[in-house]
């Protein structure tokens, strides 16, 4: 088991789909992502209660992210896809792992969102199901938690094809385009994975483990 210090930074791969982490580099790639899918997300997007508090800029979110993974709290990556005739992989969206607590609960939580353009291919359940497998069978933690906006059909599809429980309802849980919102949350545990969450999702797809 890996344990806090030391587990990043980390990069994953499965076929064409990577996890890599998010870098200061990134920022001209990545703002544009978000600039044409700014009103895609918004819905979903977190917000600060303070009305007067300014959006944190590219730099500060991306030295919070890495001090939070220095730390061994966090796992910040890009989800990039290979394509032809590109010399590297291209910025399809981003996966957060946050809050992992080490010692007796050995748990996290995870979001994520995907270039619109790129939706329903498979990707968002690919890139959860490689991150899920490397926090349960890498890092030594037993519970995964995503938490998902009732309305978020999308998203909610995406617990459902990789069998996470939902767990209830969570009032006004966090504040997201600028209200408290509820939330319904979405645990799965290491026992519940055995064998990995990666080869089952591919395998209901009819494709074989590609690393």
């Amino acid at each position: 088991m890996v344990t806090g210090v030391g587990i990043w930074p980390a990069t994953l791969e499965c076929g064409d789909l990577l996890l890599r982490p998010l870098r200061y580099r990134d920022r001209a790639e990545w703002q544009d992502l978000r600039g044409r899918n700014a009103e895609w997300l918004r819905p979903w997007e977190a917000t600060s209660p303070d009305p007067d508090a300014a959006p944190p800029t590219y730099r500060a979110m991306v030295a919070s992210l890495r001090a939070q993974a220095k730390a061994g709290q966090a796992l910040p990556w890009v989800i990039a896809v290979r394509e032809p005739r590109r010399r590297q992989p291209v910025i399809a969206g981003q996966l957060t792992v946050s809050g992992i607590t080490w010692g007796a609960a050995l748990g996290a939580s995870l979001g994520y969102w995907v270039d619109r353009s790129r939706a329903g291919r498979g990707l968002a359940p690919t890139a959860v199901a490689m991150a899920t497998d490397h926090c349960f069978q890498t890092l030594g933690l037993h519970r995964m938690e995503i938490n998902i906006r009732p309305e978020n059909r999308p998203s909610l599809r995406v617990v459902e094809k990789l069998g996470f429980r939902d767990e209830g309802l969570r009032r006004r849980f966090l504040h997201i385009d600028g209200a408290w919102a509820d939330h319904r949350t979405f645990a799965l545990t290491a026992e519940e994975a055995a064998g990995g969450l990666l080869p089952r999702w591919l395998a209901s797809r009819g494709e074989p483990l590609r690393t």
